[in-house]
């Protein structure tokens, strides 16, 4: 895990030199490269916490399944949470890139 963190924070950190350069003019392309990869990793990120919480909210359900309209709301709410963090990471590169 350490070093799946490390690599990514390398990359991340190789990029932003990349991230200050601007395009030239006559390429038409801009921020869009970056935004593209920021929404993908947002993304990304995302459903790796979706899922890890849709596995959490079904072995509680199995270890207890009377307490189920609980972990229900639970469920929802925490994936309404991520959900609305994708969309607005989505707006600010889509505002950023403009």
């Amino acid at each position: 895990m350490r070093k799946a963190v490390f690599v990514l924070v390398s990359l991340l950190l190789m990029a932003l030199p990349a991230a200050a350069q601007t395009a030239p003019a006559t390429t038409g392309v801009g921020n869009w490269t970056f935004a593209g990869l920021g929404l993908g990793l947002a993304v990304a990120l995302a459903a790796l916490g979706q899922s890890k919480v849709a596995a959490a909210a079904a072995e509680s359900i199995a270890r207890n399944p009377s307490a189920r309209p609980g972990i229900q709301l639970a469920l929802f709410l925490g994936l309404a949470f991520i959900e609305s963090l994708v969309l607005f990471i989505w707006v600010m590169i889509f505002l950023r890139a403009a």
